[in-house]
């Protein structure tokens, strides 16, 4: 992990790899339902900022079988500010103006724009793709695109399905797509790859 770290440093200090990562864990099957949310902002090429908050969901209620993917239940959430309480305080204005990136994009994206639409509230125009995508376009030979599989293929340790931690690994898995086709900003990656970009607006698809 400590080596991964030092080598994306080194060879991303200087360059423009800049973007956010972002992931949500739910409390049921409603993608309004969103019960955390972890955000990480990638400056050069490395980690600069992050934000992580547990959020209380619509309806006070975890299942018990999303509890043992996540870890989080009712006691934990019951105290949380709800997403609107922090949407326009807190991660609007981490989100604004940078490109989104997530992995199995469709879902973060659906449950960003679902939640936003349960309270009333404007839906951004925000740019993102799909790491999930980019790592097919950029390990075609991968036998498993999960988050967890390919942290295990790159010797990533982390805490699966922590919003936060699942942030930073999907970024760091644009570093390592972004080393493989020699590549410095997220535009020329995505051209590379064959990528383009989303709107949430537009679309929710990954």
């Amino acid at each position: 992990m400590t080596e991964l770290c030092c080598k994306l440093s080194n060879m991303y200090y200087d360059n423009m790899m800049d973007f956010l990562t972002i992931d949500f864990e739910t409390a049921a099957y409603s993608r309004a339902s969103a019960c955390s949310v972890g955000i990480v902002k990638f400056k050069n090429g490395k980690p600069a900022d992050t934000y992580y908050s547990l959020i209380r969901p619509p309806r006070l209620y975890i299942r018990p079988d999303f509890t043992d993917i996540h870890g989080l239940t009712v006691n934990d959430v019951k105290n949380a500010p709800r997403f609107n309480d922090i949407w326009d305080s807190e991660i609007k204005p981490f989100l604004s103006g940078e490109t989104l990136a997530a992995h199995n994009a469709s879902f973060d994206m659906t449950v960003l724009k679902s939640v936003l639409n349960y309270y009333d509230l404007p839906i951004p125009e925000l740019p993102y793709f799909c790491t999930c995508n980019l790592a097919r376009r950029t390990w075609s030979g991968q036998k498993s695109f999960a988050l967890s599989a390919l942290a295990e293929k790159f010797g990533i340790i982390y805490k699966a399905h922590n919003a936060l931690d699942d942030a930073l690994t999907c970024g760091k898995i644009v570093l390592l797509s972004a080393e493989k086709y020699n590549t410095t900003n997220v535009t020329d990656l995505l051209s590379a790859s064959g990528l383009e970009l989303k709107k949430l607006t537009v679309s929710i698809d990954a």
